[in-house]
């Protein structure tokens, strides 16, 4: 049938917008372009009562990317293999964990899923011993490239904890690169992603990583920037500051700024942030570099000595009658919390962690040195049941932040912060308004003010569209009887 408009702009409309609206795909994940990696601790499941995190706790809106913690390393067949196949895999009636994540890129189709082999309690030797044996390397390569595929991961992180150390070998670091070169090679052949999880401190760097030559390979290098303090050094000490004096390596700024130096690209460096505090007890007043006993306490959900998720704290200092209290160091952008004096043992417990006036902060950072993004370590120990009180300092050090955005959920408090920080601090540092001087100038001015121009140039037939899809039945009447 022909179709003429002078006889029927009803018919032309409603066909025009209904096969317009039909491609369009509703666009989920954060509103900005930078990375946001999630990293789930699949373990966190067994936590107990309000602590147990499953698969189905996690918002893939808030995540462009999101890592499966951990997978192991099969050293006698050089394989990546479960660590947990009942929680992992669906075979003897598993739960099918892999196949649960990878399934939310149907509904999230712009989240990044990968599989992280490696973690601390992994170790090194295994490690060592594959990447310096160039058959079992290749083996290797081959089988991780089939197992990401097999289950539908986009992509696998390194994390090797750490080449060279905790049982490795001085030859790990050339090896590594090795590793990374050959991986690229048989990822690129499906699209797949290559990461890895560096550690942080500048003796790590720089016995563990050529960083100029694993960043030609790598997708993206998430930087640990978190445990550079802890029990271990027997003194109270902020587990992730965001700066320090000139001569300390042990903070964020120094981290970022040293692999800048050597070689990293900005644009492949995402900004670990921590969502936990280490703890601390001490005889005296819980103060900075008060002498510590070694060993920390543990939390009721966690329950690892000398580590608290930040739901865990978060719940204690919302609790008005706990007696805890905290401060605030502008210096390092960390929080320092300590309990009242144990009557029994005299002692007080502290913990040092990032609130969310840390996180936005450490996102303003990255932002100003225009890296690729932040990772979190990790999602399961945000408040993901929105139990706690919200921070009201979030963006005290914005300067263009009048008052916080409004949030339609409690829960994931961090993480909601994160993603409002990075559009935040790109507003925060554009560059100044420049006074209009030619008829061509490019408007400036506020997001809202850019927002509102866009809007107000947007041609009749683009804004009937959006009317339409905003007010669906209503907007066609309104155009028919436009056209009558």
């Amino acid at each position: 049938m022909k179709m003429v408009w002078g006889e029927a702009p009803q018919l032309w409309l409603l066909f025009f917008l209904g096969t317009w609206g039909a491609s369009v795909v509703a666009k989920t994940g954060p509103a900005h372009d930078k990375v946001v990696v999630c990293y789930i601790s699949t373990w966190a499941v067994y936590r107990p009562e309000q602590g147990a995190y499953a698969i189905n706790n996690f918002d893939p809106n808030l995540c462009t990317h999101v890592v499966y913690a951990f997978a192991g390393l099969d050293i006698t067949q050089a394989a990546i293999k479960s660590l947990d196949p009942w929680q992992d895999l669906k075979e003897q009636y598993g739960k099918g964990g892999y196949e649960q994540l990878t399934g939310l890129k149907r509904s999230h189709p712009h989240l990044k899923v990968s599989l992280a082999i490696g973690g601390w309690n992994e170790g090194s030797a295994n490690y060592s011993t594959l990447v310096s044996n160039d058959l079992l390397r290749g083996r290797f390569v081959k089988q991780v490239s089939s197992f990401v595929r097999k289950y539908d991961f986009d992509g696998l992180d390194l994390d090797w904890e750490y080449p060279t150390q905790r049982g490795g070998k001085p030859a790990d670091r050339e090896n590594f690169v090795a590793l990374t070169k050959e991986l690229r090679e048989e990822f690129d052949q499906y699209g797949l992603l290559l990461t890895s999880a560096i550690g942080a401190a500048k003796k790590v760097i720089d016995e563990a990583y050529d960083v100029r030559q694993i960043s030609r390979y790598l997708d993206f290098l998430h930087i640990m920037c978190y445990d550079y303090h802890g029990s271990w050094d027997h003194k109270v000490g902020y587990n992730a500051p965001l700066t320090a004096p000139a001569d300390d390596p042990l903070s964020v700024q120094f981290s970022i700024d040293y692999l800048l130096k050597l070689g990293a690209p900005p644009s492949k460096l995402v900004v670990g942030l921590p969502f936990y505090g280490r703890t601390f007890k001490t005889l005296a007043n819980g103060n900075l570099n008060d002498a510590s006993d070694g060993a920390g306490f543990k939390g009721p959900f966690t329950r690892e000595d000398g580590f608290l998720g930040y739901n865990e704290i978060c719940a204690t200092l919302s609790n008005k009658t706990s007696g805890w209290v905290r401060q605030w160091d502008p210096q390092t952008s960390q929080v320092l919390a300590r309990s009242e004096r144990n009557v029994f043992t005299q002692e007080i417990s502290v913990v040092t962690y990032d609130s969310s006036r840390s996180i936005a902060n450490k996102v303003l950072f990255a932002m100003s040195k225009r890296l690729a993004g932040v990772m979190v370590w990790s999602v399961d120990t945000d408040d993901f049941l929105g139990i706690c009180d919200l921070d009201e300092d979030t963006y005290e050090d914005f300067k263009k932040v009048a008052s916080a955005p409004k949030r339609l959920s409690g829960s994931y408090p961090l993480l909601r912060t994160i993603n409002e920080a990075t559009l935040l601090a790109v507003e925060e540092l554009a560059t100044p308004e420049v006074p209009p001087d030619t008829e061509n100038e490019i408007p400036h001015g506020s997001m809202a003010d850019r927002k509102n121009a866009a809007t107000a140039v947007v041609s009749l037939g683009l804004g009937l569209f959006s009317v339409f899809m905003l007010q669906g039945v209503q907007a066609i009447v309104l155009v028919i009887t436009m056209f009558r």
